[in-house]
């Protein structure tokens, strides 16, 4: 994948289209970072908020991954473009936007922005918009009790990140997932149909009931932290299921068979996951220099076969790597977050 930051930005460019950007009203930038709190004590502003936040968003947008950066950034401008980002006369050194960057909420002002990237979505929405859940660590940045760990949810049908949260410290992931919710339910309007992907640390009965509470539908992968369901979903009769879906990739040196095998829980006993319809095995076979290996990876989804056939499973359970490939890996080696501090 390229580093690039044109080509990560034309990759989630929006469809044209003449019809209203999905159902909001578009707004400008200035107008949307105009909603984030200003920390200050009124007397003696000399800059506006959102002109300071709109520097760092465009210079970051632009390729800058430092404090410097931002200011190199600022300096290189002329007096139009500094009238357009709303200064007058004079912009705000680097340690001024430093300062007031520590002390904006980062959550709020990611809520701001998520709602007004969604605001400027041209294409329709999906028929069943797949959100993905997982978390990152922030290896450069430390705090006083630890480092920074973020939990995400992002669309993989546009490419914006919905919510974030960070996971409190001496704590994990798990807690954190029912706030992310909240939010990602504030920003689509509810989560009727959505489809939540997640890796197996996130294979909880709260997150399921959470998910179903909702209107949406939680598709997770099942490892050795839930043992019964592991052993539950091992033991089914897979030999007598039919392959459902299968699908072959070759590139980078390698070639790679994923096989998809769904079977309807209905059986007497079902399996011990709440809301679960499918229990989904996926085996994929992968040749490299010769060398072929194999992985059985277990799932289970809460939507009935009638509404997640084998192929669609296929398609979901891969969309849960953008989250790695399309958002940790380009803020890692675009933005070169793990050296922020």
């Amino acid at each position: 994948m390229s580093s690039s930051l044109i080509d990560v930005i034309r990759q989630h460019t929006p469809a044209p289209t003449d019809s209203p950007t999905g159902g909001r009203e578009a707004y400008g930038l200035l107008t949307a970072l105009a909603r984030v709190s200003d920390p200050r004590d009124p007397r003696g502003v000399r800059y506006p908020l959102a002109s300071v936040l709109a520097v760092a968003v465009c210079a970051v947008m632009a390729g800058a991954s430092t404090f410097a950066a931002i200011g190199d950034w600022v300096d290189d401008l002329d007096a139009s473009a500094w009238g357009r980002l709303g200064f007058t006369g004079r912009v705000p050194v680097l340690t001024t936007v430093w300062r007031l960057l520590v002390r904006v909420d980062a959550e709020t002002l990611t809520a701001v922005l998520a709602d007004w990237l969604c605001s400027r979505l041209s294409a329709p929405p999906p028929v069943r918009r797949v959100v993905a859940v997982d978390g990152k660590v922030v290896r450069g940045a430390v705090l006083p009790e630890g480092r920074v760990h973020l939990l995400s949810a992002y669309d993989t049908s546009t490419g914006v990140v919905l919510a974030q949260v960070q996971v409190a410290a001496k704590s994990n992931e798990i807690p954190a997932f029912a706030p992310l919710l909240e939010q990602v339910k504030a920003r689509l309007g509810g989560l009727a149909g959505v489809v939540i992907v997640a890796d197996a640390l996130h294979t909880q009965v709260a997150h399921a009931r959470a998910v179903a509470a909702a209107g949406g539908h939680l598709y997770v992968s099942v490892k050795g932290n839930q043992p019964t369901l592991f052993t539950q979903l091992k033991r089914l009769p897979w030999v007598d299921v039919p392959v459902g879906d299968q699908h072959r990739d070759t590139g980078h040196g390698r070639r790679e068979t994923r096989t998809v095998k769904a079977l309807t829980l209905q059986t007497p006993g079902g399996i011990g996951f709440l809301h679960a319809q499918q229990a989904v095995r996926i085996t994929r076979t992968r040749t490299v220099a010769g060398k072929r290996t194999r992985e059985t990876v277990y799932l289970v989804m809460s939507l009935p076969a009638a509404d997640a056939q084998p192929a669609d499973l296929q398609e979901w359970a891969r969309l849960e790597w953008h989250i790695e490939n399309r958002l940790h890996w380009v803020r890692d080696v675009t933005f070169h977050e793990d050296a922020h501090r």
